[in-house]
């Protein structure tokens, strides 16, 4: 039987058991006999993941929970496949998650990127059940708080054990964040608050949906959220900026009958 490796007590992340990068982070929590998985990734090595799980001697049986931490197809795509081969786990995420795999968005969902020539199967999922914020999740003994985290996504979640907090697309080790997109949902202004948030807390641990694992540090989440204000007035970000002040600068200049001249 392989060994557990595990990163904390009742923590185990499924590319580091793996010891190679198979996707977004897929982590399993357990406590006594009980487990549940927090995201997935893609259909194509579900199959790997669950054999994994199986082989360091987890009942399939236990497995309570199949979590999405939001509704991007990097993280879901194999959630159908992972409750057809776990049918006593219950699949969960937040409302907005719910409505968009039983609609199958696939731009929200960034199945569908057709600028890039992107397109990805996305099955239509149906979650058992919806959580949010103030919701929590019972695993054995152990208490996971669900909290809701916009910006990246509407529908993006946070999970809080103890002094970790498995962060979602919040925040990366290299102060990066989840993609800011219109087309996506993004939202400037609530990704700062969350920012703010998981700043704020008490988490000694940061355990992101991609990369590696990283003590929270106060330092780089002032420097993100100092790059995501400005973000909020630059032409770049289009429709998820809240103003470009350039504009009201030639509001002025046109009204001042301003006229550039050469030096």
């Amino acid at each position: 039987m392989p060994a557990r490796r595990e990163l904390f007590p009742h923590v185990i992340e499924m590319n580091h058991q793996a010891r190679r990068r198979l996707g977004c982070c897929v982590y399993l929590v357990h406590d006594q006999s009980q487990w549940l998985l927090i995201d997935i990734g893609y259909e194509d090595t579900v199959a790997e993941i669950i054999d994994m799980i199986r082989r360091i001697d987890f009942s399939l049986a236990n497995c309570r929970y199949l979590v999405a931490t939001h509704a991007d197809v990097d993280h879901i795509q194999g959630l159908k496949k992972a409750k057809d081969l776990l049918p006593s786990a219950e699949t969960v995420g937040h409302p907005e998650t719910r409505r968009l795999l039983l609609e199958g968005d696939r731009v929200m969902t960034y199945a569908e990127i057709s600028a890039q020539q992107i397109s990805i199967d996305l099955p239509i999922i149906k979650l058992d059940r919806t959580i949010d914020e103030g919701d929590a999740l019972k695993i054995g003994d152990k208490s996971i708080e669900v909290w809701h985290t916009p910006g990246h996504t509407h529908g993006q979640l946070s999970f809080r054990m103890d002094d970790l907090l498995f962060c979602g697309d919040n925040i990366y080790r290299d102060g990066c964040v989840g993609n800011i997109d219109a087309h996506h949902g993004s939202d400037i202004p609530a990704f700062i608050r969350s920012l703010e948030r998981i700043r704020d807390s008490d988490v000694e641990w940061l355990l992101p949906s991609h990369g590696p694992i990283f003590r929270k540090d106060n330092a780089l989440l002032d420097s993100t959220i100092e790059r995501l204000n400005g973000y909020q007035h630059m032409a770049d970000f289009g429709t998820c900026a809240v103003d470009w002040p350039l504009l009201d600068e030639w509001d002025e200049e046109l009204a001042r009958g301003d006229v550039p001249t050469k030096v």
